[in-house]
């Protein structure tokens, strides 16, 4: 029988190539749960039951039972079965000193944060940490960018969690690991893809003699493409506090905010829920730079913003399928009015711009070449300032959800920090909730909790912008 594996795609593997000792590139999620329907009856969670809820959901994950090998020669990353896997290393369990106060589970955020993956193994742990105030329970997930972008997060949700409460699962089958691909197997699985990939190659060659006029336009919007994803890293953004090398240690904030709030911001004044996030970061940012000293008169600052290409068709899958554009905050406009329409201005351009065309050209270069052309390339926007800080904000369920019978009441996002960049926003709406998750690295921002404060002050004064109706 042939050993099983799967390919990493070019943008898979280059967060792989991208991962040192100081940035570390797993996502995560910080799930806070009442603990009261899963407390067994020593009074402490029932680790047992949600280790065996886990086990019975992972048939529908099976990238989280695979661990990572290499193709000879060209040394390019695959999937292969984990015939070693053991749930207790993956499933972890910890407590906070009672009661664990809000500030305690953010700094043990931090720290597990700051821990890398072992890449000799599935490329995930979940930390299940009771003790907390309020009787509620974390759990703590990180799982490795290259396993997963924020919209296959969000399904990794749904296949954990219910929007019923349920009291019963079926038991996990026996896992059974299919057998690992030996090396000529792996060599001559990569010999048969480049061939009919040069046949793919041929037939769309035969499709430009075709149409050869709406081929070429096609063919020139892609590589005009390629030269707007490119182009904002020709000139470095603006130095600031926030750019600075970073080391392995993390500091991790957060803060909710009314999902229904934003919205009645977007309404009168704009724009989407994503450029009143954009905006109220920029506030925020500039709030924070002149705390710092720092005149934001002239500064050019720029947001990574990565937008998903996943279809309906593709919901589900792991991996990532995601672009990214490069939007200029105007941290320099003192009035939040101007500020805000600026925002909208630039945010509606760039989503008129061929860069996520680009985007596609690039990993399909990737794939065909070298995954390292596309590492290359990202390692090349990171160290020459091509943006300033990344903000992410994906869209969740609107309705409750559950573990088992446990709602969930708040879920804060992680987002990796890249060499120079301090500084990571990402953000989860769930349930009428606009959840902030601020990643920041422990040396360069010791004063993380101030720039979440300006986060909400921000906010605050969009909402009031907004009309007397919509703040009261």
């Amino acid at each position: 029988m042939a050993g099983h594996y799967e390919r990493l795609s070019a943008l898979d593997a280059s967060f792989l190539e991208i991962e040192n000792a100081s940035s570390h590139m797993h996502v995560g999620v910080a799930l806070l749960f009442d603990a009261a329907p899963l407390r067994a009856s020593h009074g402490g969670l029932d680790m047992e039951r949600i280790r065996a809820y886990v086990e019975s959901r992972l048939q529908l994950l099976p990238r989280y039972r695979q661990r990572l090998t290499y193709i000879p020669v060209e040394r390019h990353p695959a999937w292969i079965d984990d015939e070693r896997f053991n749930l207790f290393y993956h499933v972890r369990h910890s407590a906070l000193p009672r009661p664990g106060e809000e500030r305690q589970l953010k700094r043990l955020c931090g720290r597990l944060l700051s821990q890398k993956l072992d890449s000799t193994k599935p490329l995930w742990e979940i930390w299940v940490v009771e003790g907390l105030e309020g009787d509620q329970f974390a759990l703590v997930a990180k799982a490795h960018h290259a396993m997963v972008d924020g919209v296959s997060g969000l399904d990794l949700l749904a296949v954990m969690l219910s929007p019923a409460p349920s009291t019963t699962f079926e038991a996990a089958p026996p896992w059974r690991p299919r057998p690992a691909p030996t090396p000529g197997e792996l060599l001559m699985g990569e010999f048969w893809r480049r061939s009919t990939g040069a046949l793919s190659a041929a037939r769309m060659g035969a499709g430009v003699l075709a149409s050869p006029f709406q081929s070429l336009r096609s063919g020139w919007e892609r590589a005009g493409g390629i030269l707007e994803v490119l182009g904002p890293g020709s000139v470095p953004a603006s130095p600031t506090p926030i750019n600075l090398p970073i080391g392995p240690h993390r500091r991790f904030d957060w803060l909710r905010m009314s999902l229904d709030d934003a919205k009645a911001v977007k309404r009168e004044l704009g724009g989407t829920v994503n450029d009143v996030v954009l905006a109220t970061v920029a506030g925020a940012a500039r709030r924070f730079l002149l705390s710092r000293g720092l005149r934001t008169e002239g500064l050019d600052f720029r947001a990574l913003v990565p937008v998903s290409l996943r279809s309906d068709e593709q919901r589900g899958e792991l991996g990532n399928r995601v672009a990214n554009f490069v939007a200029g905050l105007p941290i320099e406009e003192p009035d939040p009015r101007r500020r805000y329409a600026r925002i909208v201005d630039e945010t509606s351009r760039r989503k008129r711009s061929r860069a996520v065309q680009g985007s596609e050209l690039l990993e399909e270069i990737g794939d065909w070449t070298m995954t390292a052309v596309l590492s290359q390339l990202m390692r090349l926007s990171v160290r020459r300032r091509a943006y300033n800080i990344v903000v992410t904000n994906v869209p969740g369920p609107q309705m409750p959800l559950f573990l088992m019978e446990a709602p969930l009441r708040e879920a804060y996002p992680m987002v990796p920090l890249f060499e120079n960049q301090a500084v990571g926003i990402a953000l989860f709406s769930y349930s009428g909730g606009l959840f902030w998750g601020v990643n920041a690295d422990w040396d360069a921002v010791p004063d993380l909790h101030d720039l979440t404060i300006a986060l909400r002050e921000e906010f605050d004064v969009l909402h009031r912008l907004a009309g007397p109706a919509t703040a009261a």
